[in-house]
């Protein structure tokens, strides 16, 4: 019985042993489990603040060290990430301010306002315009600064070029355009003002130095055509032969350079009056013939004939006359300058429903594609390239003389192998 009790507390004894060692290597290991979770906590807190050079040691234990390695990896992947954002911050810098540099060195002026026309952002050039230092701008109406010259219609998401009144720069011309900034959720408008103040003088400059010369140069031109009316009519004398031709020539010559004046003269009032139709009834057949009998002259000068196909039912137009007759002659002298055969120039008059026509075709160099949709343009000529005389603005006046009746002028053309003008007036 002693023997029994004597093994049960020798094994009790034991038993406390290996707990005592067993409780001891455990509380080694949590201490070193508390240490390495310090550890973690303390480089978690570091990139938490921004520091991504802390880094955890390396501990000689399998299953922390790979801890420990992902840990350092994903430390390592922000640090060069955190690189990345720094260099794209830089360039997002360098890039705006380049486009700042941009904006402020534009000639016009650009600010940004809201819904309430309150100003958001402006350029050093308004801030000039405005009579405004720095911030102090910023959310001011826009109405404070400028108004528009004519109030109708004045809508500020609408603005192309409208001309405005910007009162600390009074002497000045200027005009506003605007654009929606439609992605923003609050609404947003871009207003770009431009300075117009040289070019409306250069364009004052321009229509009086045009009605000048004009005016200037057809009264001698006037003149000089009397007087060899004068000279033809035997008002000085007899003439011979030779001097006859040479006064038919200068004749022809001065009503081709009045006729140019004219031009000029109508295409400056054309601007600020329009075209004052004075409308008759037109016999077409002789009216047109007439017109052919005088262009046929100056067609035989470069040995090229005008052939007339007159209408069959001989039909009348209602229109104004002198000003079909600029049309049909502008269109007769351009096919003679443009023709580089000696095929002649055909002018018909058609039907088509609701219009009568005018044809007037050439077989010369033709007219590009690319080039059709110009030359209706004031001052575009495409004898410019001929190296001939010509302002372009036969053609242009030509076209606002058709469409001031209610048609236009219509073209086709193949190169090098015809052109066809075809004037449609209202029936």
């Amino acid at each position: 019985m002693f023997s029994y009790f004597y093994i049960i507390n020798i094994c009790v004894i034991i038993v406390f042993i290996c707990l005592f060692f067993i409780t001891r290597k455990t509380n080694k290991r949590w201490s070193k489990i508390n240490d390495y979770l310090g550890k973690v906590t303390t480089t978690v807190d570091s990139i938490r603040y921004g520091n991504l050079s802390t880094k955890i040691e390396k501990i000689e234990h399998p299953t922390y060290q790979n801890v420990t390695d992902s840990i350092n990896r994903m430390v390592e992947t922000l640090n060069d990430r955190e690189k990345m954002i720094i260099e794209y911050q830089a360039e997002l810098m360098r890039q705006n301010k380049l486009l700042e540099s941009v904006i402020n060195s534009l000639s016009d002026g650009i600010l940004i306002i809201n819904e309430k026309f309150d100003i958001l952002r402006a350029t050093p050039k308004i801030l000039k315009w405005f009579g405004v230092k720095g911030k102090d701008i910023i959310g001011k109406n826009v109405f404070d600064f400028i108004q528009p010259v004519n109030d109708d219609n004045f809508q500020i998401a609408e603005l192309n070029n409208v001309e405005v009144f910007i009162k600390h720069t009074p002497a000045n011309s200027f005009i506003v355009s605007s654009q929606p900034l439609s992605s923003l959720e609050k609404k947003r408008f871009v207003l770009i003002i431009k300075d117009i103040t040289t070019e409306k003088e250069i364009e004052t400059l321009k229509e009086d130095f045009v009605a000048t010369l004009t005016h200037d140069l057809k009264v001698p031109i006037v003149a000089a055509s009397n007087m060899i009316d004068l000279f033809l009519a035997n008002k000085f004398g007899e003439i011979s032969e030779k001097q006859k031709f040479a006064l038919d020539s200068m004749k022809t010559s001065n009503k081709s350079l009045l006729e140019l004046v004219q031009i000029l003269l109508e295409t400056y009032k054309l601007k600020d009056q329009g075209i004052k139709l004075v409308k008759e009834t037109i016999n077409l057949n002789p009216f047109i013939q007439e017109i052919v009998n005088e262009m046929e002259p100056i067609a035989n000068e470069i040995k090229i004939g005008i052939n007339f196909i007159p209408a069959n039912d001989n039909p009348e137009l209602f229109a104004d006359p002198m000003q079909i007759q600029r049309v049909v002659k502008n269109l007769i002298s351009n096919a003679i300058d443009h023709s580089n055969t000696q095929k002649p120039i055909e002018v018909a008059i058609g039907k088509i429903p609701g219009f009568t026509t005018i044809s007037v075709i050439d077989y010369g160099q033709g007219i590009p594609k690319d080039e059709i949709k110009m030359i209706f343009n004031k001052y575009y000529s495409a004898a410019k390239k001929l190296r001939k005389v010509g302002t372009g603005l036969g053609l242009y006046l030509s076209q606002q003389i058709a469409i001031a009746h209610g048609g236009e002028i219509a073209v086709t053309s193949e190169e090098n192998v015809k052109t066809e003008f075809c004037v449609k007036i209202p029936s």
